[in-house]
């Protein structure tokens, strides 16, 4: 359980700053500080403790309001003075009741040189989504933003559970409805094929990507792994 604890570089106050992240949508949930005390007990315990620099006192993430963060990686960083956390969040990380601390943010100034390059990405975005050749791993990259979008919205929703969502709703009726909503959307796909309607298949395996994203939050799954697992595949 020591292992690698020996290249941490604790403070003078004999803290290091942990960064706390979601491990399947990888959205950056909060800061928080550790001393030795409270990183072994997130090691034994597997869920993330912290040392209160206001209170002088350990605090276990999640001790009274159930939301705790069941801890897969703990990773430092190359001075050895900054750890990241890796974590299933059960439920939201800010005392606010939101998904991430991290909802405030500071506008940039306006800048005609970064206006242009949005413009071009933008562009860039577009072309990639209609399939067309870019010759640039980036844009590539562009094409498929939109399941990193949706994988931290269903994180949020599920963190948070805001009245009236939809995503709240299949969260709150569970995973027999989850699975329902995943079997009835893969016959639509299915029946769309069949009719040869493109714009019927656009739609209905639109639906159906969504809810397979629901399911693999519910079943804590990260869609890095479906994707590794593919890649894996692909090289044998």
């Amino acid at each position: 359980m020591t292992e690698g604890l020996e290249n941490i570089r604790w403070g003078e106050n004999g803290l290091v700053p942990a960064v706390i992240q979601d491990a399947a949508s990888k959205e950056v949930l909060m800061l928080a500080y550790m001393n030795e005390e409270s990183l072994e007990r997130t090691l034994k315990t597997g869920e993330t403790w912290f040392w209160s620099r206001s209170r002088q006192e350990l605090w276990h993430k999640g001790g009274t309001s159930g939301h705790t963060q069941q801890v897969k990686a703990v990773r430092y960083d190359c001075d050895g003075d900054t750890l990241l956390v890796q974590v299933v969040p059960a439920g939201p990380a800010c005392h606010n009741g939101t998904y991430t601390c991290f909802t405030g943010e500071v506008p940039l100034p306006a800048d005609p040189a970064k206006a242009e390059w949005k413009t071009e990405e933008a562009e860039k975005a577009g072309l990639a989504a209609r399939g067309l050749q870019l010759g640039s791993a980036a844009a590539a990259q562009d094409r498929f933003r939109i399941l990193s979008v949706l994988e931290e919205v269903i994180a949020r929703r599920d963190a948070e559970r805001p009245e009236g969502a939809y995503t709240t709703y299949l969260f709150e009726k569970g995973l027999d409805k989850i699975l329902k909503k995943v079997g009835e959307e893969a016959t639509e796909v299915v029946i769309a094929a069949k009719n040869h309607s493109a714009d019927e298949l656009r739609y209905e395996a639109s639906d159906l990507i969504f809810h397979l994203l629901v399911l693999l939050r519910e079943e804590k799954l990260p869609l890095d792994e479906v994707l590794a697992e593919l890649d894996r595949r692909h090289n044998k």
